[in-house]
């Protein structure tokens, strides 16, 4: 029948609260879908509170639902057919979507309060005129095996689909200004850049590496990492810079078991100042408390003390294993724990300070030449696109 049209319908998730501020958030999200499905042919419409993904091959649905399912702001989406609201049309887009044997129900939701029959009215109808159409077929509707759903829109169309399939929730990447990552090839950092990007920061990329004494293989692991997370957050490249002279002057010139804590305060001054040339707004990292001697309050204490930007760590209250299965289902762990060193293990202590007093990190950071140190650093950025 003509005007049966396939789509794949998007709704969006927390966008519907944004009261008068809901246009500015919804134009992000229309942007972003369309990044995510560059390449891709298709048609992007909006319709009151829905967006319509039409005039597709359908060779590409699967590949297009995918993309989809990663694009933060998305509540849930479902395959289905667009159809003027009138019972015929209805009733022929069910037929399509319905099973022909098995256990059903039908379940309308109107959008249009106008339309002249109920939704009770609706979900009889059409389940009759299916019952009468596949005698193999059985109402049940507490736990049926397939449902029709029927989304009767305002402007006279209405939406038939079978199921919804969930979207990763959050708000639009870029709604929430934008953060540096500090990404190093372990598990805990991606899937803090990841929490970050969910609430709609627009995430960039910098690691830091200590090549020859790590290997090149080390930062294309990071480069894969910041590419996979980029499925998600929209990211292009990945910032990277050489610490190598910094560890060995600190390995040379200070106190052993503070190699770690000078470095990181070193990390955290190169990171504040790549972060203000990128625009931006805080620093995201992936400590969590507790879990290495670094990640003591006192050596967050200490990072934090070097920097005036804010410094976000979303996975500061996580044990390691609510951590590992954030990032299988991310799709991140199996390169994380792919056997290649960062820099952190350089040079690492027997027995690293655990609770440093920051008076004592002080004068021991009077050994070093701090802004040179720094100034060579920014020297060695190196930007690596993602795609």
């Amino acid at each position: 029948m003509e005007n049966l049209e396939k789509v794949i319908i998007v709704r969006y998730a927390e966008i519907h609260l944004k009261g008068k501020n809901r246009g500015y958030f919804e134009r992000v999200f229309t942007v972003n879908l369309e990044k995510a499905l560059k390449g891709l042919r298709h048609e992007l419409r909006r319709t009151s509170g829905r967006y319509l993904v039409a005039a597709f091959d359908e060779r590409d649905a699967d590949e297009i639902c995918a993309r989809i399912s990663r694009v933060f702001g998305v509540h849930s989406y479902s395959v289905g057919y667009r159809v003027p609201n009138d019972l015929e049309h209805l009733f022929t887009a069910a037929k399509v979507i319905c099973p022909q044997d098995g256990t059903f129900k039908v379940d309308t939701h109107r959008a249009d309060k106008k339309y002249p029959l109920t939704s009770p009215e609706l979900n009889a109808e059409i389940g009759a005129r299916l019952l009468a159409e596949y005698p193999g077929l059985k109402v049940d509707i507490r736990s049926p095996q397939s449902t029709v759903c029927l989304d009767i829109r305002e402007d006279g169309s209405a939406l038939v689909f079978g199921s919804f399939e969930e979207g990763v929730g959050g708000m639009p990447v870029g709604t929430s200004s934008k953060g540096l990552l500090l990404i190093s090839g372990g598990i805990d950092s991606p899937v803090a850049g990841y929490m970050m990007a969910k609430r709609g920061m627009d995430v960039n990329f910098l690691h830091f590496h200590s090549y020859p004494y790590t290997n090149e293989q080390a930062k294309d692991k990071v480069v894969e990492l910041a590419r996979i997370l980029s499925r998600y957050t929209g990211g292009e490249e990945v910032s990277t810079v050489k610490v190598t002279h910094i560890q060995e002057e600190i390995h040379k010139k200070c106190a052993a078991e503070l190699n770690v804590t000078l470095l990181r305060r070193f990390m955290f001054r190169i990171a504040e100042r790549v972060a203000q040339m990128r625009g931006a707004k805080c620093l995201i990292t992936g400590e969590s408390l507790g879990q290495v001697a670094s990640q003591t309050i006192e050596g967050i204490t200490s990072s934090n003390a070097v920097v005036t930007l804010p410094v976000l760590r979303p996975l500061i209250g996580f044990d390691k294993e609510e951590i590992i299965v954030r990032a299988k289902k991310i799709g991140t762990f199996e390169t994380s724990v792919l056997p290649y060193e960062d820099c952190c293990t350089v040079f690492l202590p027997e027995f690293p300070a655990i609770k440093p007093k920051l008076p004592y990190i002080e004068e021991e950071e009077k050994k070093l030449d701090i802004e040179a140190l720094v100034q060579e650093a920014i020297g060695t950025l190196e930007r690596i696109p993602l795609r």
